[in-house]
C-alpha cells in the first residue's frame, strides 16, 4: 500500500480552510466539516471505550464500528459518494435486539453511569447523538443519504444497551431517575 499521509504538518489549514477529498477547500466552521470532526471524536471516544472492560466480542463489534466510522467521513469527505449501506444499519439492529433481550426491562429513565465501562458507553451514545445532529444540520444544505441518519441512530440504542450490559457484567445495578 502506497503511503498516504506524507506529512503530517503541511500548513495548508493555517488560514482557517481544509481540503475535502476532491481537493477543494471549504472553511473549518463549515457544516460537512464539523460532521466529519463529530464523527472522528465518536471514533476517538470508541477508542476509549474499546481500551476498557468490554468482552472479546464486543471490542471486536465496536472496531468495526469504527473501520464504518472511518466509512462515513470517507462518504463526508468525497461529497456524492456513498459507502455506507442498510445492510449495516440491519447489523446494529441485530446487536441490538441480541443484547437488549438478555437484560431485564425498564421501568423507568436510568442515569449514565454505574461502571466507569458503563458510564464509557454512555459518554459514547451522547457523542454519537451529536454527530448525529451534525449530519443532519447538513443534510438540510445539501443531499446527504439517510442511511448516515440510521446507521447513527441505531448505534446510539446499541451504547445505550452495552451501557446497561456492561453494568449487568459487573453486578452493579442501572442507577435510575428518582422523579
Amino acid at each position: 500500500m502506497k503511503n498516504r499521509i506524507s506529512r503530517v504538518v503541511t500548513r495548508s489549514g493555517d488560514q482557517g480552510t481544509t481540503g475535502l477529498a476532491d481537493g477543494s477547500r471549504v472553511s473549518k466552521d463549515n457544516l460537512r466539516i464539523d460532521a466529519i470532526g463529530q464523527v472522528d471524536e465518536l471514533n476517538s471516544v470508541i477508542g476509549l471505550l474499546v481500551s476498557e472492560g468490554l468482552s472479546d466480542k464486543m471490542r471486536q463489534e465496536l472496531q468495526a464500528v469504527q473501520n464504518e466510522l472511518f466509512n462515513i467521513g470517507g462518504e463526508l469527505a468525497v461529497v456524492k459518494t456513498s459507502l455506507m449501506t442498510e445492510d449495516k444499519v440491519l447489523v446494529l439492529e441485530k446487536l441490538v435486539e441480541e443484547y437488549n433481550d438478555e437484560l431485564p426491562p425498564l421501568r423507568d429513565f436510568i442515569l449514565p453511569g454505574g461502571t466507569k465501562t458503563a458510564a464509557l458507553c454512555h459518554l459514547a451514545r451522547s457523542v454519537c447523538r451529536r454527530a448525529e445532529r451534525a449530519i443532519v444540520a447538513l443534510g438540510k444544505q445539501e443531499n446527504i443519504s439517510p442511511v448516515l441518519y440510521q446507521y447513527l441512530n441505531r448505534l446510539s440504542d446499541l451504547f445505550f444497551v452495552y451501557a446497561r450490559v456492561a453494568n449487568q457484567l459487573a453486578n452493579q445495578s442501572d442507577i435510575f431517575w428518582k422523579k
